[in-house]
């Protein structure tokens, strides 16, 4: 059976934060899809639920009953565990503060989804003779010059460190990149080099990105803009 051409699909999604509290967060989305290989920017105000809806989506938190397929898999009929190798195999994630290991270097921080993902390791290997040089390649195409491969992460400068994140992100060719507010702590310049860098891999790679921001200058760089507000129902999340 051939693939469906959505790499989400989502109907009548509901979180609710606390679960019992009827005053607490909610969110309500009736319907949200994404095709393969699209690149959505999905913009929100702060605390409006964009990081909670990228945790759905990952299989961090599970949802009340609902439809909830990520690339071919019905996240709502998996148990946690299920939900977290589902996740290191097919999902790369980049985080706001990076989430890089201090005390490991950069190529074994690049490395760590390989450690727990024996599909991500099949999938580097590949196109390279060993790990090590497909970490190296990827840091290359990155931009960053392989002798800092052995560096420990925390002499490397903001910008260096969000790359070393989306190589991680990027290692074992997962179908899908969820970015939370991945650029936010870079200046304009760097904003623009790193998402270009971004942007290239993904089209190459044909992965599925989910960019969340609340800066609209990014937007125009995405093939879909989004805003969480149009996507919740008409109640408020």
């Amino acid at each position: 059976m051939s693939p469906s051409p959505l790499a989400i699909a989502v109907q009548d999604l509901v979180f609710q934060w606390p679960a019992r509290n009827q005053a607490g967060f909610r969110l309500s989305i009736p319907r949200f899809e994404v095709e393969r290989g699209e690149r959505v920017f999905l913009q929100g105000a702060s605390g409006s639920g964009k990081s909670t809806l990228l945790s759905l989506l990952g299989g961090v938190l599970r949802p009340q009953p609902c439809r909830l397929r990520v690339l071919d898999t019905d996240l709502t009929a998996l148990s946690s565990s299920d939900r977290d190798r589902f996740r290191v195999d097919h999902v790369g994630f980049l985080f706001q503060q990076f989430n890089l290991v201090p005390y490991l270097s950069v190529r074994e921080n690049v490395l760590l989804p390989c450690r727990f993902s024996r599909h991500r390791r099949r999938q580097a290997l590949q196109s390279a003779s060993s790990l090590q040089q497909a970490a190296d390649r990827l840091l290359q195409r990155l931009g960053l010059d392989g002798s800092l491969a052995r560096q420990p992460v925390t002499a490397l400068s903001v910008g260096q460190q969000q790359r070393i994140a989306a190589a991680r992100a990027l290692i074992g060719h997962p179908e899908l990149i969820i970015a939370d507010e991945p650029t936010s702590a870079l200046d304009a310049d760097r904003q623009g080099e790193f998402l270009d860098l971004l942007l290239e891999r993904c089209a190459d790679d044909r992965v599925t990105l989910v960019f969340v921001s609340h800066d609209q200058r990014l937007e125009s760089r995405f093939t879909r803009s989004v805003r969480l507000d149009d996507l919740c129902a008409t109640t408020p999340c």
